[in-house]
């Protein structure tokens, strides 16, 4: 790879270890994806859940948060993805001190470098969200598909290393999405039925996601009647990311990249294929359960926006959830100072509910939160944790927001 001074001057140590290290990591990295050179970011977004970190983990953190100030500290604005505790409720999930004392030290870590503990998984809702054109290097498979697709910006998926390194750095090899000719689409859809609920738009993402199946391809969408807003964009996001790795997508006439299909296409080069009534049904009935006791009832992944919580808000009120059934609202930090300030997280948690702010369910030791809770049935409407939360041993069901509050009230599954 080519390098230009200053960069070379941090490969050679001149700037202290942790650059040093940082541009060694990503030079193995832009080799692998033959990238030519890097590219200045302008903001960074790290994924270090402690469940993934383990204690190796933080302790290689806490190595490079121990060099001197001049040395450890970002170069860049650096913020976090949700974290792995809510330290105001982590004992009432049944969480551990060790969980907990995992995390801190991770904080302390991260402080230190001057990283923003912004702990959301939508930044691009709430933080600095980012600008057409501006190259950023994101971890979140979420945040990267929203900020890429919605907002017209350039990031590929980084791993935790890989964005501790563009913090420290300034920098991220220039190879797939922050190259123009790999933003073009590969695959066309064209949609006959309309997608309304947000678990819908999350369905949507998860069938497109199924075929297209690839980091490499870019699926351009047709066939939206309605304008979609940020809430149904992020579910789609999130959800394609999930089910097929996607970290871009085009709906013709929506998204800024995407004003006609010939701007991201050449159509006579595209096979349309049609995502149907049917097809959504069959996605739904993956996730089935109707009559079933239901043990935990979450929103989460993505978190939660003020017009999310506010919505959880309406349908709870004056209303108690079944005595045998948890409802976890889960948001930022910033939406939930919001939410205390209107009232809403009252009215929420009035009905026996949980607000939970700065996590994620999926990355907050959910096996474990499982089993010393009994939890086993699990509903959601979010697309993306129905597809990842199986793995940690839950039974999923998918519906809208609707049927998930009246299924907690109810205590078992209403579809």
């Amino acid at each position: 790879m080519r390098l230009n001074n200053e960069e070379q001057a941090m490969l050679n140590g001149e700037m202290g270890e942790p650059r040093r290290w940082a541009m060694d990591h990503m030079i193995r990295v832009g080799r692998f994806f033959d990238a030519e050179n890097f590219v200045p970011v302008a903001q960074a977004h790290i994924m270090a859940d402690t469940e993934s970190l383990g204690e190796a983990g933080v302790k290689f953190l806490e190595q490079i948060a121990a060099c001197p100030q001049d040395q450890r500290r970002v170069r860049i604005p650096m913020i976090t993805d949700p974290r792995g505790i809510d330290f105001c409720h982590y004992k009432r999930l049944k969480q551990t001190d060790l969980m907990a004392s995992l995390e801190q030290r991770t904080i302390d870590a991260f402080e230190a470098m001057g990283i923003l503990m912004t702990n959301t998984c939508i930044n691009y809702q709430t933080i600095m969200p980012p600008v057409r054109g501006e190259h950023l290097a994101f971890g979140d498979t979420g945040v990267v598909i929203y900020c890429n697709s919605v907002l017209g910006a350039y990031s590929n998926f980084e791993g935790g290393p890989s964005a501790l390194a563009a913090g420290l750095t300034g920098r991220t090899p220039r190879y797939a999405l922050h190259l123009d000719q790999n933003r073009k689409a590969t695959k066309r859809y064209r949609i006959t039925h309309q997608p309304k609920s947000l678990s819908d738009w999350g369905a949507l993402g998860g069938i497109v996601g199924t075929r297209a199946g690839s980091y490499w391809e870019v699926p351009v969408i047709e066939g939206i009647e309605s304008q979609p807003g940020s809430d149904e964009m992020k579910h789609m996001g999130a959800a394609m990311a999930s089910y097929g790795s996607i970290p871009l997508f085009h709906i013709v006439g929506v998204t800024p990249e995407a004003h006609t299909l010939e701007a991201v296409s050449r159509p006579g080069l595209l096979e349309t294929d049609t995502i149907s009534k049917q097809d959504f049904d069959s996605f739904f009935a993956r996730y089935g359960g109707k009559g079933d006791k239901v043990d935990v009832v979450v929103f989460s992944a993505p978190q939660l926006s003020i017009i999310e919580m506010q919505s959880i808000a309406d349908l709870l009120d004056g209303k108690k959830i079944h005595k045998d059934t948890s409802l976890l609202a889960v948001t930022s930090p910033v939406v939930a100072a919001d939410a205390r300030r209107m009232g809403i997280t009252e009215r929420i948690e009035s009905s026996g509910a949980i607000v939970l702010e700065g996590m994620c369910f999926y990355q907050s030791y959910a096996r474990e939160m499982g089993e010393a809770n009994g939890w086993k049935r699990l509903m959601s409407n979010s697309a993306k944790l129905v597809n990842i939360i199986g793995g940690y041993g839950y039974q999923p069901t998918l519906s809208n927001m609707e049927d998930c509050v009246a299924s907690a009230i109810a205590g078992k599954i209403v579809l």
